[in-house]
C-alpha cells in the first residue's frame, strides 16, 4: 500500500470533512502518496483506467454502505486493493475486515498487512449487495431515513406514514427457493455468504408481534423472534406479477417479477487486518 485514491461521502455516517482531512494527514505522516480524492456523489467515481494511469495501488473507502457499494460495483474488475474504513452508521464490512474500529489505527495496520480476501455479495441482475439485501414493503422506510439525513422533518413524517401503510397494509413480498419460508412477508433480509445466501423473513402483522420484534431487534437477537423465519439457499426468486422494491446495501432498486437473486464472490482485493477466522476465507 503506497499510492492511494481516497473516496469519501461527507454526508454519510461519521465521514465528516474534518475526519477526512485528519485521515489525509495520517496518509502523509505514514509516507503514503495521495494520487486523488473523490467526494461522492457530488463528484464522479474514478474509473479503473484513471487509477492505473495515476499509479494507484489502493482505493481507500471512508463512507457508508451505499457509497462503498457504488464504488465496488464501479471498480469490480480493477486489480488493485480496497481498504474499507468505518465511515458509516453500521460499518459491517469494516467490522468484518478489521479488529480495530479507529480508522487511523486501521491505516497503520494496513501498511504492515499483505492479506487480501474475497468478499461474498448478493447479486440480482446488475445490482450487488455486499452487506445485505432487503425486499418487500418494509424497504419503503428508506425514504424516512433519507429525510432524517437531510433534516427535513415534514418529509420525515409523511415518509413514515407512507412506509407504515405499505409495511402493514400490503400483502407482502413473496419469494421461493429457500426451505422453511411461508407465503408472504413484510420484509425479506438476504445476507451474502461465500457458500450461498442466508435468508430471514419477517411477518409481524399484529401489535404483539410488532412489539416483540422491536424488542428483539433492540436486544440484538431479532432473528430469534417468533415473527422471523430463517432459510438458506443458493438462489432465491421473486414470486408474483408486480415489481418489488429492494434495498441493496440501503440503496433503493426496483426488481422485476421472477428476478433471480444469487450469491457471488469478489476478487481477492480487500485488505483484511484481522487475522482470526471471522474474516471470510475464499
Amino acid at each position: 500500500m503506497k499510492t492511494l485514491w481516497f473516496i469519501t461521502n461527507p454526508n454519510s455516517g461519521t465521514a465528516t470533512r474534518a475526519k477526512c482531512e485528519a485521515l489525509e494527514a495520517v496518509f502523509d505522516e505514514s509516507g503514503l502518496a495521495l494520487a486523488g480524492r473523490t467526494e461522492f456523489p457530488e463528484q464522479k467515481l474514478p474509473e479503473a483506467d484513471e487509477l492505473d494511469r495515476a499509479g494507484v495501488d489502493t482505493v481507500v473507502l471512508f463512507a457508508g454502505d451505499g457509497t462503498i457499494n457504488a464504488a465496488l460495483c464501479a471498480l469490480e474488475k480493477w486489480q488493485g486493493a480496497f481498504l474499507i474504513l468505518p465511515g458509516g452508521t453500521m460499518n459491517l464490512l469494516a467490522k468484518g475486515l478489521h479488529s480495530e474500529s479507529d480508522p487511523h489505527k486501521i491505516v497503520h495496520a494496513a501498511r504492515q498487512c499483505d492479506r487480501r480476501v474475497a468478499l461474498p455479495y448478493v447479486i440480482a441482475g446488475k445490482h450487488r449487495a455486499f452487506v445485505g439485501l432487503i425486499l418487500g414493503p418494509a424497504a419503503s422506510w428508506f425514504r424516512a431515513r433519507e429525510a432524517v439525513r437531510k433534516g427535513k422533518i415534514g418529509r420525515l413524517l409523511a415518509a413514515a406514514r407512507g412506509a407504515w401503510r405499505k409495511t402493514f397494509g400490503e400483502h407482502g413480498v413473496r419469494v421461493e427457493g429457500a426451505q422453511g419460508l411461508g407465503d408472504a412477508y413484510q420484509a425479506v433480509f438476504v445476507t451474502p455468504d461465500l457458500h450461498g445466501l442466508e435468508v430471514a423473513a419477517v411477518d409481524a402483522r399484529d401489535w404483539k408481534s410488532i412489539v416483540q420484534l422491536g424488542w428483539d431487534w433492540l436486544s440484538g437477537d431479532w432473528i430469534a423472534a417468533h415473527a422471523v423465519s430463517e432459510g438458506w439457499t443458493q438462489e432465491l426468486r421473486l414470486r408474483g406479477h408486480k415489481p418489488v422494491l429492494a434495498l441493496f446495501d440501503g440503496e433503493p432498486v426496483t426488481l422485476q417479477p421472477h428476478e433471480a437473486i444469487r450469491s457471488g464472490k469478489s476478487l481477492e482485493t480487500f485488505i483484511a487486518t484481522r487475522s482470526d477466522e471471522e474474516v471470510p476465507a475464499p
